[in-house]
């Protein structure tokens, strides 16, 4: 799905030319209240504030968080239909957490709002970019493969109330928009299905969108992988007949790159669990075990877009892991990318195989930074749950991460590596397994794993998003059922970040 038209304007809301009007309400004592500048649209509908909110309370309108309420206007003001969406309570002095309010509300309006053609929206009042955001990613639907009708076709232009025609909004809006097309081209990647999203066609999406975006574009096959040693990358990809891929990235930076940032992501197209085959039952979900690498896909691109001044390099293994007569096995030994040998104690644990050769290939660039993502284990599910990532590595930079992923509202939460993690890693054949023999803290040992696998001195993260980078349950918010394209908001945060300050 190509990204709605999203324009700012100056002006009255109740003379905005749409086809239905967003305004945004509080809950409070007495029922809603109103958030934001509408007093144009008060006016026409009486004297005072109550008069509105007393329609719209009789319409059943709470003002709470995600709530969506539908007003026929009947003439009163320009658009037919007045739409009041709940923010939620106020929060005081955490402008992150207002921001996510007003991305979730416009996301619940945009979804409400299906089947109609424009959308103009005061909640850009209360914070621009949030709103673009939120805007645009609630509107996603996935149909390419509808072929019976999609339901209603999603709203395809947004107009933005703002007071003040300035340059810093325009820049604002650009901005926010082009991470919310950012985040909509890893969504797409991740909710193709596994026949037609495989190694040798991720990595010729991956490569247009980068020859779009004026990227430098490397792909190595699985010729070139074995001259080269990639021997993680095509252990796992060894049981299938779709051979894996490694596909290479490259914004310059510009003339002046402040730093440079190297970007990894699991790129799994489907995941059985390979010999050590996984339950049947929703096994189907593992059409999203490359959500790391279509986010680092979608960010390499983005930074090129909005002219980033840091070299961002994206290394991304594609492999799809299968069981057959082929497949590698539990008790196998691999010679990484680099040397290092590792004993395979389970097939399931393939993602941190593919990661340790593009950790290690991408630390030959000599990067400032490295920031990897994966979905990596089910045991983030189990510590954290559905929308919240772990986030683990060097600590600055870990906690540099995990503030960024906070205050874009994707979520993430600091975990450390323990040492005492590292000696359930020994192997009595190679340097070190691939699973400990227990099954606890079963995300940090993944994580001490990909440790072992980074440059000395290197800063480094790594976001485990096995849980928020796919919604198994009904959309909320901005979010859609299937893929979410977390993390690439908190990517994009984190470039910029570096990009200013180094």
């Amino acid at each position: 799905m190509s990204a709605p038209e999203v324009s700012l304007v100056t002006g009255s809301a109740a003379s905005a030319e749409a086809d239905a009007l967003v305004i945004a309400l509080r809950p409070g004592e007495d029922g809603p209240t109103l958030a934001g500048e509408a007093s144009d649209v008060v006016a026409a509908f009486g004297d005072s504030p109550g008069d509105l909110l007393e329609l719209l309370a009789l319409a059943g309108a709470s003002g709470k968080a995600d709530e969506v309420v539908k007003f026929p206007t009947r003439g009163t003001i320009s658009a037919p239909l007045l739409v009041a969406v709940g923010l939620g309570k106020a929060v005081e002095n955490d402008d992150a957490a207002s921001a996510e309010q007003v991305r979730r509300a416009s996301g619940a309006a945009a979804r409400a709002l299906a089947g109609t053609e424009r959308v103009a929206s005061t909640l850009s009042r209360l914070d621009l970019a949030a709103a673009v955001e939120g805007s645009v990613l609630g509107a996603y639907s996935f149909t390419e493969y509808k072929s019976n009708g999609a339901g209603k076709e999603p709203v395809r232009r947004f107009t933005l109330l703002s007071d003040k025609a300035s340059e810093d909004d325009e820049a604002t809006l650009t901005r926010a928009s082009a991470v919310a097309d950012a985040v909509l081209t890893a969504r797409n990647l991740i909710n193709t299905p596994p026949n037609d999203l495989f190694p040798a066609s991720f990595a010729e999406r991956a490569s247009a969108i980068g020859a779009e975006a004026g990227l430098e574009v490397e792909v190595l096959d699985e010729n070139q992988l074995a001259e080269a040693g990639f021997g993680g990358v095509l252990g796992v990809g060894s049981g299938s007949s779709r051979p894996p891929r490694l596909v290479r990235l490259r914004w310059s930076g510009g003339d002046s790159p402040r730093a440079s940032v190297a970007l990894v992501g699991k790129g799994v197209t489907f995941d059985t669990g390979g010999i050590s085959i996984k339950p049947a039952a929703n096994m189907d979900h593992m059409t999203s075990d490359m959500s790391g690498a279509a986010c680092v896909v979608a960010t390499v691109a983005l930074a090129a877009r909005l002219e980033l001044p840091v070299t961002v390099t994206a290394t991304v293994p594609m492999v799809e892991n299968m069981p057959s007569g082929t497949s590698y096995r539990p008790g196998d030994v691999l010679t990484m990318y680099g040397g290092k040998t590792v004993e395979v104690l389970n097939t399931d644990a393939e993602g941190r195989l593919i990661l340790a050769d593009a950790i290690v290939r991408a630390a030959e660039d000599s990067p400032d930074y490295l920031i990897e993502t994966s979905t990596l284990t089910g045991a983030q599910l189990v510590a954290l749950g559905m929308r919240t990532a772990g986030v683990m590595g060097s600590d600055e930079l870990r906690d540099r991460v995990a503030a960024h992923a906070k205050d874009t509202g994707e979520g993430g939460w600091a975990m450390p590596l323990p040492e005492e993690l590292r000696a359930d890693l020994d192997s009595r054949l190679a340097d070190l397994a691939n699973i400990t023999g227990h099954r606890w803290g079963g995300m940090l040992a993944a994580g001490v794993f990909l440790r072992e696998f980074v440059a000395e001195g290197l800063p480094w993260a790594h976001i485990d998003i096995a849980g928020p980078s796919f919604n198994t349950g009904g959309p909320w918010g901005y979010t859609a059922k299937g893929g979410t394209g977390v993390p690439v908001r908190t990517l994009a945060a984190v470039l910029t970040d570096i990009a200013e300050n180094g």
